[in-house]
């Protein structure tokens, strides 16, 4: 566990990079371009995404995410970054693990977004790629799950094409836009390997 202790502050952070997209955790100077990004995709994202807060755009809002991503990052809870477009160093979405569990479990729950300009170019399932190797790697987990609504074709691609399989439906288990919506669950486990291919990281 002594690996996961340091990792967790690391001076230098991970930085994640893929065929298309390179990815890192989230800084200050962020903010214009993941403000702008968001509030241009606003009508694209709020479907699929919980309910935003009245001031999530603002910089105050954006000061506290990123300090609350600190403190999970720290008690190795969860690991967010930003998905960067590697031919243009665009911002272009985010993803995040999440709600990691140690003990018998070693998994974690991954989420992601793109841009409304940035979607259906392969940026996001090439992140997903690129994460995995961190997961099964210096993580050390045994487990990555995803859930998406069913009527969401674009992300049951994304996790097809980066390796994982379908689990079952689960009734209500996320509240989506201010309703409780079924969602389809995948995984994909370390023992899975494929996803490991054309990705590389540098913590």
């Amino acid at each position: 566990m002594a690996l996961l202790g340091s990792l967790s502050r690391v001076d230098t952070p991970p930085e994640l990079a893929g065929a298309k997209t390179r990815l890192r955790y989230p800084a200050p100077a962020d903010f214009a371009a993941w403000a702008e990004l968001r509030a241009a995709s606003r009508a694209f994202l709020v479907p699929w995404e919980p309910t935003w807060p009245h001031d999530d755009l603002t910089r105050p809002a954006f000061r506290r995410r990123l300090r609350r991503y600190a403190r999970d990052i720290r008690d190795d809870r969860a690991y967010p970054f930003f998905i960067f477009e590697a031919a243009t160093g665009a911002l272009a979405g985010g993803l995040t693990l999440s709600n990691v569990r140690r003990g018998v479990a070693q998994s974690c729950s991954l989420g992601y977004w793109a841009g409304e300009r940035f979607a259906g170019r392969g940026l996001v399932s090439d992140a997903v790629r690129a994460v995995l190797p961190f997961c099964f790697g210096p993580l050390g987990l045994h487990r990555v799950e995803a859930a998406c609504l069913e009527n969401n074709l674009p992300s049951q691609h994304v996790l097809a094409a980066a390796g994982f399989r379908p689990e079952g439906r689960a009734r209500a288990y996320l509240r989506i836009d201010g309703q409780w919506r079924d969602h389809l669950l995948f995984a994909v486990l370390d023992e899975d390997r494929l996803p490991r291919r054309g990705a590389s990281i540098a913590v």
